[in-house]
C-alpha cells in the first residue's frame, strides 16, 4: 500500500484564503501563521489507513483534494462508514479531546492531496489562539451533526436515497469534475449494504440516467436529478457545513 509523500507547501498555500481546505482557508492570517511552519502537503492513495481504531492519532490531515472516510469495522468484518470527510473538514482532532482515540478506522476514499499537521502543533496553536479553538469546536459541532444525521439516515430512507446521498457527498468533495474512483467495497461501506445492495442501487441511478457506473468508476450525468434522488439528510448535512464557512 502506498505511503504519504511529503511534499513542501506550494507558494500560493502562504496565504490562507487561496487554500483548498475550506478550514484552513477559514482562519486569520495570525492564525494560519501557527499553523503553517508545519503543515506538510501529502499525496494519499485510496486504501491507505489514515488512523486505526482506539490509536491516538499523532497527526491531522486537512484533505484538499483527497477524500477520507471512517468506518466502524464489527467483529464479524462486517463495516460501515460513519462519515465522510473532504475539503471541508480534518482527521484527528479526537487527540485534543480527553484520552483522543476514536473507535473507527480512516481510510482514504479517493486519491488526492492533504495537507499534514503533526498533532502538537495543532494543540499549541490552539492553546494560543482562542479565535482557532473555537473555530474548531464549531466545526466539530457540524461533524457530530452529520454522524447523527447518518444514524438517522441509515435507519429511515430507502438504499436509493441513501446512495444518491452519498455520491453527492463525495461529488461535492472531488474539487471540480463529474467523474470519480468508487469501488463496490467503499460503496457498501457507505451504506452499510452487501454489494449486491450498491448493484441494485446503482443500476436503479443508472436506469434514470442519473450516473454512468462502470467497473468501479462513476460519472455524474445529471446532478440536480441526483439530489432529487436523495432523502433530505444531504441538504441538512451542506447546509450545517455552510453555516460554518459563512
Amino acid at each position: 500500500m502506498a505511503t504519504d509523500m511529503a511534499r513542501p507547501p506550494r507558494p500560493e498555500t502562504g496565504v490562507a484564503r487561496q487554500h483548498a481546505n475550506q478550514l484552513l482557508r477559514a482562519l486569520s492570517a495570525a492564525d494560519y501563521a501557527l499553523l503553517v511552519p508545519h503543515l506538510r502537503r501529502v499525496a494519499v492513495s485510496a486504501g491507505k489507513t489514515i488512523s486505526k481504531p482506539h490509536a491516538r492519532p499523532r497527526h491531522a490531515y486537512f484533505p484538499e483534494t483527497a477524500v477520507l472516510s471512517l468506518i466502524i469495522v464489527m467483529e464479524n468484518g462486517g463495516a460501515v462508514e460513519a462519515a465522510t470527510v473532504g475539503n471541508e473538514g480534518v482527521v484527528g482532532l479526537s487527540a485534543l479531546l480527553g484520552e483522543g482515540a476514536m473507535s473507527t478506522r480512516c481510510l482514504v476514499q479517493i486519491d488526492g492531496d492533504a495537507q499534514r499537521l503533526p498533532m502538537f502543533a495543532l494543540a499549541e496553536a490552539v492553546a494560543k489562539s482562542p479565535a482557532l479553538d473555537a473555530l474548531l469546536r464549531r466545526y466539530a459541532q457540524a461533524f457530530i451533526n452529520q454522524l447523527a444525521q447518518s444514524v438517522a439516515c441509515n435507519r429511515l430512507h430507502t438504499i436509493d436515497q441513501r446512495c444518491a446521498r452519498w455520491l453527492l457527498m463525495t461529488h461535492d468533495r472531488i474539487g471540480g469534475g463529474d467523474a470519480f474512483d468508487l469501488t463496490q467495497e467503499f460503496l457498501s461501506f457507505m451504506l452499510g449494504v452487501r454489494r449486491e445492495g450498491v448493484s441494485a442501487a446503482s443500476r436503479t441511478l443508472q436506469q434514470l440516467g442519473i450516473i454512468r457506473y462502470r467497473r468501479g468508476h462513476i460519472s455524474v450525468l445529471d446532478r440536480p436529478a441526483l439530489e432529487r434522488a436523495s432523502c433530505e439528510c444531504y441538504a441538512e448535512t451542506r447546509g450545517d457545513y455552510a453555516q460554518l464557512f459563512g
